[in-house]
């Protein structure tokens, strides 16, 4: 999952981006509230999940998330923030906001809220996603090829996670690259090819048919 904090505390910032990295995820964070409404708007398509604060510099969550509905942006979004009125909350919620946590909280609470976001339906998407004998569990974060386990780093689960969402289309490099690392992340010339390597020995070899697929200067596909 690739995901944005919009976070004036870079102290808190920092420490959820650290958190999160270490459960698999790509994290940017931005401190004030009109650069991240601005990279929400121009980067809709490349984010699983906004994590927004309310007291922020320059323009302030609630305007944030209500602006960025306007305009159609449909990407889930989290406040987390110390206001924990009954009143704040109704606004923040009626502003478009899908979850409201309040600090301090519990890390633990923070990724499971996550999870229950990522499985509301937006697209339809199911809770397990199948191509032929490869399974892959968003919740379990569990794979199995022919009904056996296949261990996976969090990075190779993801990405794995990724080309599944999108069967039998070639996703090019640059987009899983913006999809799974984050913007500070200068290590596209050979990360990428690094994990598909060795997806491709875990999910294909020894399993009969080869499911990953690279089309040369493109990118690669899961074929259905």
């Amino acid at each position: 999952m690739r995901i944005l904090i919009v976070e004036d505390e870079e102290k808190l910032a920092r420490a959820l981006k650290s958190g999160l990295e270490s459960e698999g995820h790509a994290v940017d964070y931005i401190t004030d509230g009109e650069k991240g409404e601005n990279r929400i708007r121009m980067c809709r398509n490349d984010y699983d999940l906004v994590i927004l604060d309310l007291m922020l510099p320059i323009k302030n969550g609630f305007e944030v998330c209500r602006d960025v509905r306007a305009e159609g942006v449909t990407i889930p979004i989290l406040i987390l923030t110390a206001r924990d009125s009954t009143e704040d909350k109704v606004l923040a919620l009626d502003s478009g906001a899908d979850d409201y946590l309040v600090k301090p909280f519990a890390f633990t609470e923070l990724v499971a809220r996550m999870r229950a976001l990522w499985r509301r339906p937006r697209e339809s998407l199911p809770e397990e996603l199948r191509i032929k004998d490869l399974v892959l569990n968003p919740a379990t974060r569990e794979v199995f090829r022919d009904e056996v386990k296949i261990d996976l780093t969090l990075k190779e689960f993801e990405l794995l996670h990724y080309l599944m969402r999108h069967p039998n289309q070639v996703m090019g490099r640059e987009d899983i690259f913006a999809h799974l690392w984050d913007f500070a992340d200068n290590s596209l010339s050979n990360v990428i090819d690094v994990h598909i390597k060795n997806l491709r020995r875990k999910i294909d070899d020894g399993h009969g048919e080869k499911l990953l697929e690279t089309t040369r200067g493109v990118g690669y596909a899961i074929k259905a």
